[in-house]
């Protein structure tokens, strides 16, 4: 980063504290969902002026449901090189942890919050494969419920909150044993839903 003609970040203030900690000063430019359309060509002309640009997010991996995806299929339509160095991704620590099959998975990310919503459920209740879902807190009892409504309540899940930090939790069971236990108590934290693929 210290490298970088500018740095394209998710949250400038979480980026800036990072970037103090590690003594570099080069300047940042907000790069989040509110912004990504419309200023991607602008950034992407930008970029094309900078021997290296840099794009930092809050957590997780750029692209992976984090803003990204526009910006390296811009650079390569442009071509631009693209370098994509490894980091955190909470889908894998979570689909580890919840001891269903690794070997094939379906990673859904979010679900559509309103429209499509109904469908993308029916789709996810008839796959095969293990299911990987992310969710906030607010909406884990809702998503729960619809996920029992749609692939049964005896469906077997894990939600993993908070991975590899202090309060990391993984529960396990059906999705109805699992909204009960988060029905106790509030809800805090980035959430990972894993649940089993549906079997023949």
């Amino acid at each position: 980063m210290k490298e970088a003609g500018f740095i394209l970040a998710e949250d400038t203030r979480k980026t800036g504290l990072l970037l103090k900690h590690l003594g570099i000063e080069n300047r940042m430019v907000p790069y989040h969902k509110f912004n990504e359309h419309r200023d991607l060509q602008r950034i992407i002309e930008r970029i094309g002026q900078e021997d290296m640009v840099a794009l930092v997010t809050d957590a997780g991996t750029p692209g992976i449901s984090d803003p990204g995806f526009l910006l390296v299929r811009g650079c390569l339509q442009h071509e631009i090189e693209v370098e994509c160095l490894p980091g955190p991704t909470a889908f894998v620590p979570a689909l580890v942890n919840s001891g269903f099959p690794t070997d094939r998975f379906v990673f859904e990310g979010f679900l559509p919050v309103k429209k499509g919503r109904k469908t993308r459920l029916e789709q996810i209740a008839l796959q095969p494969f293990t299911i990987v879902l992310y969710e906030s807190p607010h909406r884990l009892l809702k998503t729960l419920n619809e996920l029992s409504a749609c692939l049964g309540p005896e469906r077997n899940a894990c939600v993993s909150r908070e991975l590899t930090k202090m309060f990391e939790e993984n529960a396990r069971g059906s999705l109805a044993a699992l909204h009960s236990h988060f029905s106790a108590k509030p809800v805090k934290g980035e959430i990972v839903i894993v649940v089993e693929g549906k079997t023949a």
